[in-house]
């Protein structure tokens, strides 16, 4: 059984420290690479062809699911390459479990990964680790990149934006002691400053958040079947360099409008060399003044502050050509909201005055400067309250959240934007939000949930998750909901989490309000999810389901979904064992899901309630088809928890031995890995 009531891990923003608590304690090698449970392998042969994936599978088995995107991914483990393939590991704090797919390519200096460009293509983002400094803080070390042997780049990685260790909200202090020894403590099943004689942990403690990526305009179109190589030269200070993947496309001309208030006009620099914020101010001004909208031309405008918007659209040249970009500042003293630092952002006003309205934000990139999560600071690249607003085809990189709206706020839409290498969530639609869109949006690598809604004090209403994409969350959910009414997540594709959450996830937690009215999963795919949670030590499901703060009593549908790969569950539905007799999930409808590979269970049951399946398919279960708990008090009538078939279950995996509610409870059944997924 999964322990009395823990500490629960703080939403982002303006919240309280929490536990997150690991299962156990790997090494770390002398050059800083994490260790795995797997044994390095060569590469594919000479003469491999581009294998073009999409979350790390044939794209078949996505089809119609997540973000049309403009690139062809690739995944080094597919390329040909004389390093030596990491993985596939699933275990929390190595650099395989959190690869896109679970496995990546280590190159030593003077070792290269070679891919083939499927398409044309002029532009290329390289997905990457390299170590830390022995004291944190970050390197930098060169990559080469050729094409066909020769025109010849050099990209500088760096490691300064990964690295992260210890107990949420995490440090990026490798020697650090532990930031709460008053905190439960998986490694030692203990908490370490109530013991006698306190547990000694190696340090570092729990590395995490290992990868970033970089693009690169590379000057000149190349051809489909032309060869794309990354070398690590000879000498470079990286004693290894991981390549997870490429991404390469083509990348059409800068958009001009000269119909628009151009920055340049108003002294903005766009060589990134002067302040550029007080001139875009101006150019912000005058275009209300006149009507007229605001363009950021190509280059890159230094910004190191809030710049606030409110009934203007401002477009930029294309997100590869246009990069507003600042360095984080200390605030001394703190800003009333509590933020201890500033940085880089786009900010409609504050809800408590009167909030933006009419903001249309498009083609361009925001690069930050985050390097460590503080939940108080307001350091996101786009914040504040907008409704009656848009924003477009931005690339996102580098701040602590992508979005975050502070709500009550109306009517926004988020829509085809790509959200990379947060220190938190890529987007967060946080009290009170109501009627927006979030659509074709591709997200990778956040530091907590990809996608979420967290009705705050005021429930988020009549909002939508549509066909996004969401890889490698290295914390947390691919999409989270807490709470709210009338929402839906539509069509998305998550791939990857690693540790403390799921694929999908709707929680009643966090001080959320009730999920009221409806809640719909419709035709999402979850791939490679459903993790361990490191705190219970018990297997999720790639869709999650947990009353804690109170039940979960609105109708709520899963229809047309697909769990594939999955770690361990494909379905769970769960409550704390402190609440467990004062909270259930009543009624959970699946129609028309396939689950194509689990580890454990397609459905495990630990509260007290109930669901309903029809047309649910399932094949490659690795423990007992239904892990029936209830919640736990084991009566002679039977577990708490009851099932309905509504017929069509194919795949045997719903026995009319397990209805309507029997007792099947295996607290940690064993792990089956199972085959990898395939078409239907």
């Amino acid at each position: 059984m999964f322990p009395s009531r823990a500490p629960s891990r703080a939403r982002t923003g303006r919240r309280t420290a929490v536990l997150v608590c690991a299962l156990l304690v790997l090494g770390v090698t002398a050059d800083g690479v994490a260790t795995a449970s797997s044994t390095p392998r060569p590469g594919p042969p000479v003469g491999t062809g581009p294998v073009v994936t999409r979350a790390a599978l044939d794209p078949a088995l996505v089809e119609g699911r997540g973000a049309d995107v403009a690139f062809d991914e690739q995944e080094a483990e597919n390329a040909r390459t004389d390093g030596t393939v990491v993985g596939p590991d699933r275990t929390p704090y190595t650099l395989a479990s959190e690869a896109s797919g679970r496995t990546a390519v280590r190159l030593t200096p003077g070792r290269y990964v070679e891919f083939v460009l499927p398409r044309a293509a002029n532009a290329l983002t390289v997905r990457y680790s390299i170590p830390d400094a022995p004291e944190g803080g970050g390197i930098t070390a060169p990559l080469d990149v050729t094409v066909n042997g020769g025109h010849r780049r050099v990209m500088t990685l760096t490691s300064q934006y990964s690295w992260l260790y210890n107990q949420y909200p995490f440090t990026d202090d490798p020697r650090a002691d532990l930031l709460h020894p008053d905190w439960w403590t998986t490694e030692c099943s203990c908490v370490p400053a109530a013991t006698s004689l306190a547990p000694a942990f190696d340090k570092p403690f729990r590395p995490t958040h290992f990868y970033d990526e970089q693009r690169l305009l590379l000057g000149r179109t190349h051809r489909a079947g032309d060869r794309v190589r990354l070398t690590v030269p000879e000498g470079s200070p990286a004693a290894w360099t991981v390549i997870d993947l490429l991404d390469t496309e083509l990348v059409g001309r800068p958009r001009v409008d000269l119909r628009a208030v151009d920055v340049r006009a108003f002294g903005a620099d766009p060589t990134g060399r002067r302040d550029a914020a007080p001139a875009i101010e101006r150019a912000i001004a005058f275009a209300k003044r006149t009507g007229r909208s605001v363009y950021l031309p190509p280059g890159t405008f230094q910004v190191n502050r809030h710049i606030v918007v409110d009934d203007v659209t401002i477009t930029g040249a294309g997100s590869w050509y246009t990069v507003v970009k600042g360095r984080q500042v200390a605030l001394d003293p703190p800003a009333p909201d509590g933020s201890t630092h500033t940085g880089v952002g786009f900010y409609g006003r504050s809800a408590a005055e009167g909030g933006s309205r009419g903001v249309h934000l498009s083609g361009f990139a925001i690069e930050g400067d985050v390097r460590e999560r503080v939940d108080t600071d307001q350091v996101n690249a786009i914040g504040g309250a907008m409704s009656d607003s848009t924003v477009d085809g931005l690339y996102l990189h580098h701040t602590k959240v992508g979005l975050w709206f502070d709500g009550p706020m109306t009517r926004v839409k988020v829509t085809n934007n790509v959200i990379a290498d947060q220190i938190a969530d890529a987007l967060n639609l946080h009290t009170g939000v109501t009627d927006s869109e979030v659509r074709n949006n591709f997200v990778r690598n956040t530091g907590d949930d990809g996608l979420a809604m967290w009705s705050d004090r005021t429930a988020d209403a009549n909002n939508t998750f549509a066909r996004n994409t969401v890889q490698s969350p290295t914390l947390a959910n691919g999409i989270a909901i807490y709470g709210g009414r009338d929402n839906t997540v539509s069509g998305n594709l998550v791939a990857d989490p690693v540790r403390e959450g799921s694929g999908l996830h709707a929680g009643s937690r966090f001080g959320a309000e009730p999920f009221t009215g409806t809640l719909r999963f419709t035709g999402n795919t979850a791939v490679r999810s459903a993790t361990l949670d490191l705190n219970w030590r018990i297997g999720l499901g790639a869709i999650w389901f947990y009353a804690l703060d109170r039940s979960i009593d609105a109708d709520v549908r899963v229809t047309g979904d697909h769990y594939l790969d999955s770690t361990y569950n494909a379905m769970m539905l769960v409550s704390e064992f402190g609440v467990k007799d004062e909270v259930d999930i009543p009624a959970v409808h699946f129609k028309d899901v396939r689950v194509d590979g689990t580890g454990t269970s397609v459905l495990s049951a630990r509260v007290k309630g109930s669901a309903t399946f029809e047309n649910v398919d399932a094949r490659g279960v690795g423990a007992v088809a239904v892990n029936n708990c209830g919640s736990f008090n084991f009566p002679a009538t039977g577990s708490e928890f009851g099932l309905t078939d509504r017929g069509g279950n194919d795949g045997g995996w719903l026995a009319a031995w397990l209805l309507p509610n029997t007792i099947t409870c295996d607290d940690r059944p064993p792990v089956v890995v199972p085959p990898p997924p395939s078409r239907w």
